[in-house]
């Protein structure tokens, strides 16, 4: 089905609609036949250096996978000869060390010029004395560090009960899944060594001084030196227990498709601690796990040779239920056979079995949706408040169905409610500061406390589904106003930053009953219309999450454009910096439909580690033009012209 002008709508959406048209067809176009669909979820180089190094630790690293993946690894590198964690961003010593080992494991010359401006990048960042925990257990497992000069993590964390501080389940799903693995490989400190050193990386900087004993970062700091004494006479009978333990943990969270969480972290740490305590690599978790990997895999022919890259993660359902709204935001009909088959996809996944999350939730009976094609073991109230919002508005032709599958997950995901009345994504009341002070964790977020975002998809659903006035709601509703910026946005934990959170923010409270003229939405729509930029777009650069000097400042994209201008709809806003926004997508919408968009406007870990879902560019601009070109407004051209 192909959108077509209606002749009695005005002249002056002859543009906007025809983009509209244009991107819907595109967007149709692929769909899978099974009913959903799957941007590529692009991140940096990382994943394809930890791969090297993982498949060289157990012994199946082939030439051919070496080279695929070291042309890509080439091919983004920048001109200084550093890597970065985004698009444009500044150069990160992690990242640049990763890589150039992982091209030092391929075959690469230390002394070939892109060689050399990498390892001049990482002297001037500090070397890599200064590197993440991370980075350097991967150098350690390979030889190129020593694992007496990294923090202990002892695996009698996984014996913590659950009310006890530094228990794993005072982690977010995402830690939780990486340490109890950690525990285990740190605990072997293997070494699987490589035929070079890395002698042109160090600077031999001195390590950083310890945090005052007063805190508890220099706390912990030196409780990691006790730690480091006990792990050389452990009490044998305790780590036996412990180390079974954790094992046991791993194995029971493995999923269908054989990963761990859907994410690379967890899938491949656990697969390094499952080898390290005897399975082989044809044991059937290996198998399963090894081969799991192959589907995050992404190929290409380029004029270089075939690239081979790695994905962090997928996002299919969360892609499929902002595809649907997306076209039914553009005027698809609600019993459309694509509509519908997305639909039968979407029911055959949710969630129906309990995971982590009822630990904190041991009553709460199971519903929802997760991010991946298998991810049972933690749904996430996002993923699960969006599908509610598409489903809810389609004619399915088993409705008791359709219908018993929104109520498990609203139901379910207002028992994830916190009790500061805010939501998180995986966890509720994930919110203790304790983890963040311990000596390894210098990367990325550690808990899962709630977000502007999250919190606001959560409220826009509950409205739509008529409990607006209901406690739970409200309690929504005071946590975002009370969480509204000075400035007048909201804080983006998911996406990139500012602009992500008020495109969430205004459109759920309004849903929930604040009128257009409250001065929270006025706030809110000032803020936008002065981050507006000339060319009429909206874009924030993601170093907004590190200095404040970029929030609301960065270059236009598709996604970020499309996010004010569903904030600035939902607020009752059709004038000129609506038309504007309009304008700058007709604009830049490429002929085929869609949306170049290169940035990364997606968040993994604020301040370190992001994503560019490449359906983004897509979905949201759709939804954006969709429910402002029904409603009339087009992009301003023909009264500019008149």
């Amino acid at each position: 089905m192909t959108l077509v002008r209606d002749p009695a709508r005005p002249a002056a959406q002859d543009t906007a609609e025809a983009a509209l048209a244009r991107a819907v067809d595109h967007l149709r176009a692929l769909q899978d036949d099974a009913g959903w669909w799957k941007g590529e979820l692009e991140t940096n180089v990382t994943m394809d250096a930890e791969d090297l190094l993982l498949r060289h630790f157990l012994g199946i690293l082939t030439g051919a996978e070496a080279a695929e993946a070291a042309r890509w690894i080439r091919s983004q590198q920048r001109d200084d000869g550093s890597w970065a964690t985004f698009r444009g961003g500044p150069p990160d010593v992690s990242t640049t060390v990763e890589a150039w080992v992982a091209l030092r494991l391929a075959g690469d010359d230390p002394a070939a010029p892109h060689m050399a401006r990498a390892a001049a990048v990482v002297r001037e960042l500090g070397g890599v004395e200064r590197s993440r925990v991370f980075t350097r257990i991967w150098l350690a497992l390979v030889g190129l560090w020593s694992w007496s000069e990294l923090p202990v993590m002892p695996p009698e964390m996984v014996l913590l009960p659950s009310w006890l501080p530094l228990n794993i389940y005072d982690w977010g799903c995402w830690a939780r899944q990486t340490v109890v693995p950690l525990t285990v490989v740190c605990t072997h400190q293997p070494v699987r060594p490589v035929d070079f050193d890395i002698d042109e990386l160090r600077t031999g900087a001195a390590a950083v001084p310890r945090a005052p004993l007063r805190t508890w970062s220099g706390f912990f700091q030196r409780l990691d030196r006790g730690l480091a004494r006990y792990a050389k006479h452990p009490l044998r009978r305790v780590r036996r227990r412990a180390i079974a333990k954790a094992v046991e943990w791993i194995v029971t969270r493995q999923e269908a498709d054989g990963g761990w969480g859907g994410i690379q972290p967890p899938w491949v740490y656990s697969l390094i601690a499952l080898h390290l305590e005897g399975y082989a690599l044809d044991h059937p978790v290996m198998r399963a796990g090894l081969a799991g990997l192959e589907g995050f895999l992404v190929r290409e022919e380029t004029p270089d040779g075939v690239v081979r890259r790695l994905e962090a993660c997928q996002s299919p359902v969360w892609d499929t239920g902002l595809a649907l709204t997306a076209l039914l935001d553009a005027g698809v009909p609600i019993d459309d056979a694509g509509v519908v088959r997305a639909t039968d996809w979407l029911l055959g996944e949710e969630i129906t079995v309990r995971g982590d999350w009822a630990v904190r939730r041991p009553d709460l009976a199971p519903g929802g949706w997760a991010f991946e094609f298998a991810n049972d073991g933690y749904p996430d109230t996002d993923d699960t408040a969006e599908i509610v919002l598409a489903l809810r508005r389609v004619a399915h032709p088993d409705c008791a169905r359709l219908r018993g599958a929104v109520d498990r997950g609203v139901s379910w995901t207002r028992g994830m409610q916190c009790r500061d009345g805010g939501w998180a994504a995986f966890d509720a009341d994930n919110t203790g500061s304790m983890p963040l002070k311990l000596p390894f964790c210098d990367f990325g977020a550690v808990t899962d406390p709630p977000s502007a975002d999250v919190t606001a998809h959560v409220v826009e659903m509950l409205a739509a589904e008529g409990f607006a006035a209901d406690e739970d709601c409200r309690r929504g509703v005071a946590w975002l106003l009370e969480h509204q910026e000075a400035d007048g946005s909201w804080f983006g934990r998911w996406g990139a930053n500012h602009v992500y959170g008020t495109g969430a923010a205004v459109p759920a409270l309004i849903a929930a009953g604040l009128p257009p003229s409250d001065p929270v939405i006025r706030r809110a729509v000032a803020w936008l219309e002065r981050t507006q930029q000339e060319d009429g777009g909206w874009g924030e650069d993601l170093r907004s999450y590190r200095d404040r000097a970029w929030i609301g400042r960065g270059e236009p994209t598709a996604s970020q454009t499309a996010w004010a201008l569903l904030a600035l709809h939902a607020a009752g806003e059709r004038g000129p910096a609506v038309q504007r926004g309009v304008r700058w997508l007709v604009e830049h919408q490429r002929p085929d439909g869609t949306w170049d968009e290169p940035q990364f406007t997606g968040t993994g870990f604020p301040g370190d580690f992001y994503i560019n879902y490449h359906l983004y560019r897509l979905v949201w601009p759709i939804s954006a033009l969709g429910r402002l070109v029904r409603e009339g407004v087009g992009d301003g051209a023909e009264e500019g012209a008149a």
